[in-house]
């Protein structure tokens, strides 16, 4: 018996040979981007074992086409991650220019101020907000910000703060 196909059930095949290329590019492409980062930002992105060992060794590659094919097979071991757009979100808070990168100064700026003209009250704010930041330290850069804010002086305390303000934002994003 011959089969016919109903325009009403099409099948579906499944993205096009061009598409999976495209898709394969775009992996390598973040693969390369990988390579720039320095061993501190790699531990911050949500890579596995495999990949992180792939980069460090395409780092010591200096031929060309060596280093062409195995950013091939850093695209391969990519497409086995579990979130390659976590990476990526991952990667564009490295971008200094970015989008993301911005949003995450001026929301650690803005604590920042708050902390130092608020007070304790802030703090417990931040905390609810990041409950994996060390209510203790925090409590004391704090403390210390304010000090400075009010006898007029930089001893960079307030610098100190922000820094620590945007590493607990950086560990929950």
């Amino acid at each position: 018996m011959i089969e016919q196909h109903d325009d009403e059930h099409p099948e579906d095949l499944g993205p096009s040979k061009s598409q999976i290329k495209r898709e394969m590019q775009a992996l390598q492409a973040l693969g390369k981007r990988m390579l720039d980062l320095s061993d501190e930002q790699m531990a911050n992105l949500p890579i596995s074992d495999t990949l992180r060992a792939a980069i460090v060794e395409s780092r010591r590659i200096r031929q060309h086409e060596a280093r062409r094919r195995h950013l091939h097979y850093i695209g391969k071991i990519l497409r086995q991650e579990d979130d390659p757009e976590a990476i990526e979100r991952g990667l564009s808070a490295f971008d200094a220019g970015s989008t993301e990168h911005t949003r995450r100064h001026h929301l650690a700026e803005r604590w920042r101020d708050r902390m130092i003209s608020e007070g304790d009250a802030a703090v417990g704010q931040f905390i609810d907000y990041c409950p994996s930041a060390d209510v203790q330290h925090l409590r004391n850069l704090a403390r210390n910000a304010r000090k400075d804010a009010e006898k007029q002086k930089n001893t960079g305390q307030a610098k100190k703060l922000f820094r620590y303000l945007r590493e607990c934002i950086d560990d929950i994003e």
